[in-house]
């Protein structure tokens, strides 16, 4: 009767530290940072397309599965279409989680027609040309991916 008692006992402290764990795995829990996740297809891709053009830093990678990476006050997690995750996996009505879409990280420059001639030659797909609005300029790229990425300058 006992072996079954600890036993039992032993599976709730593990399952219980495994949470903790995964969450502290490259998530910062400040509640000031802001973050998102992107679907993508490929995460060393990702990761290095991140850090390399747009200059964020990695914090957490996980080989193929998963990646937390920062720049500021933003953290960005890159999870894969598939895998083990729970961010990859399908919902109830069969859809898929995949990368894309209009939603999109936003970010800064102070010389945004520098910036996309820069990233320009090193092969970045960019959806448009700069648009000029009333609040600054923006031009929308890809990360490889096809994940929107906005960047701005102010007005």
């Amino acid at each position: 009767m006992l072996r079954p008692l600890g036993l039992a006992l032993a599976l709730l402290l593990v399952a219980g530290s495994l949470p903790a764990r995964a969450q502290n795995f490259g998530v910062n829990n400040d509640p000031n940072l802001i973050r998102m996740r992107y679907m993508v297809e490929d995460i060393p891709a990702a990761v290095a397309f991140y850090r390399d053009k747009l200059g964020f830093k990695v914090e957490a990678q996980s080989g193929n599965f998963f990646a937390a990476m920062s720049r500021g006050n933003v953290q960005l997690l890159l999870s894969p279409t598939k895998g083990p995750g729970g961010a990859s996996q399908p919902m109830p009505d069969g859809r898929k989680p995949v990368p894309g879409g209009w939603n999109r990280i936003v970010i800064y420059l102070p010389n945004l027609e520098a910036e996309v001639t820069r990233l320009r030659k090193e092969g970045v797909h960019f959806r448009n040309d700069i648009v000029k609005g009333l609040g600054g300029n923006e031009i929308l790229l890809d990360d490889p991916s096809g994940n929107p990425i906005e960047l701005f300058q102010p007005g």
